[in-house]
């Protein structure tokens, strides 16, 4: 890993076309936002089985008035 990010830095320094580096900005933006959002979703999966597990849980009527309040 290690040898492709010296290459990739290198590659980098080297680049003159402004397009290609913001390109290369917007793709390393978009891996960041994605491994957030992972994240977010397993801590809430992680959440949400525990509360199954401890049985706080909503009856169909309680889901049905939560979804048409929303």
């Amino acid at each position: 890993m290690a040898a492709i990010k010296t290459e990739l830095k290198k590659m980098i320094d080297e680049q003159n076309d402004v397009s290609v580096l913001k390109a290369i900005r917007t793709l390393l933006q978009k891996a960041g936002m994605d491994s957030t959002l992972r994240e977010e979703l397993t801590t809430r999966a992680l959440k949400s089985e525990q509360d199954i597990k401890a049985g706080h849980l909503f009856s169909r009527k309680e889901v049905v008035k939560r979804t048409r309040e929303a």
